[in-house]
């Protein structure tokens, strides 16, 4: 199996080849004519070929676009299976189909299928509506076992786990169980009103610690939110575990100052510029994505 990584995940890919021993780097090259336009040059021969592309499709477009041209390109020089392997699935929470709107979940879909991918491997994907509306097979890993082991790992197993919303329930019931925590999961109910979003709870009992287990982090307003209704209830310590950590804009940074003492994220995301390192407590996915892809070289 041959791995092409664009450059923003190349450290993931020599983890990726370390914890396989299966994967051999692709040499392939995207680059700009004069007049803007994308194109793509594989220098690896993959006829009959296995091969994977590790990237992402999330903003800015280039990722997207570059991701679609070195999969198209793969398979035109007779690659015989091309995975996508995209840790975060952008476009994945524009999934509601209203009148007037777009559905660029399924339109993503739509495109990376018309690249030639075969299948995407993606972690913890926004919703099983994804699922639904993708053309092609979606794979999401859940990553359950890697927060269990970060709260193992820093003594929180003692405390509440909070869901920020309905739709996160799942998740924080998946971590309760791969860590053994005995506590119930406590949550909060989101209400969409003509003015914005209302937040009620939290409902269930809470301790003087929580964990807030999400999906996503993007500009923070939901886990701000919680937090803020959190700290009303007495909580002392609130821990906040995401998925993925996108980090927009500042707001987020206001959790700190509502008695989170620690923020944890995967490394599906690389961290944006002007993004302290220091501040955020990165957990690797590169042994869920190793077991997958390794799953796919024996069958």
């Amino acid at each position: 199996m041959i791995l092409f990584a664009v450059e923003r995940y190349a450290g993931m890919a020599l983890e990726l080849g370390k914890a396989t021993g299966q994967l051999q780097p692709g040499t392939f090259r995207i680059a700009r004519f004069e007049n803007g336009e994308l194109h793509a040059r594989v220098d690896t021969s993959v006829t009959a070929q296995c091969c994977v592309v590790l990237g992402s499709i999330a903003p800015p477009d280039e990722q997207l676009l570059s991701v679609l041209l070195l999969a198209h390109t793969l398979k035109k020089e007779g690659a015989k299976q091309v995975t996508a392997v995209l840790p975060y699935l952008g476009y994945a929470r524009d999934d509601k189909d209203k009148p007037g709107q777009s559905l660029a979940t399924a339109w993503i879909g739509s495109l990376i299928r018309a690249s030639g991918c075969d299948q995407v491997i993606t972690v913890d994907v926004h919703s099983e509506k994804t699922k639904q509306l993708f053309p092609v097979p979606l794979i999401s890993l859940s990553p359950a076992k890697v927060f269990a082991e970060a709260i193992a790992r820093y003594g929180l197993a003692d405390s509440t786990l909070v869901a920020p919303d309905q739709g996160a329930i799942s998740r924080c019931e998946a971590v309760r169980a791969a860590a053994g925590m005995s506590s119930k999961t406590a949550y909060f109910e989101k209400h969409r009103t003509e003015t914005g979003i209302i937040n009620t709870g939290p409902i269930g009992e809470v301790g003087r610690r929580v964990v807030i287990i999400d999906d996503i982090l993007d500009t923070g307003g939901t886990l701000v939110s919680a937090c803020e209704q959190l700290s009303r209830t007495g909580v002392e310590e609130i821990e906040v575990v995401a998925t993925h950590g996108l980090f927009t804009g500042t707001r987020w940074k206001d959790l700190y100052d509502l008695g989170v003492k620690r923020i944890f994220c995967t490394n599906s995301v690389p961290l944006p510029a002007g993004v302290d390192g220091q501040s955020i407590v990165r957990l690797s996915i590169t042994r869920l994505l190793a077991a997958e892809l390794l799953a796919i070289v024996e069958t």
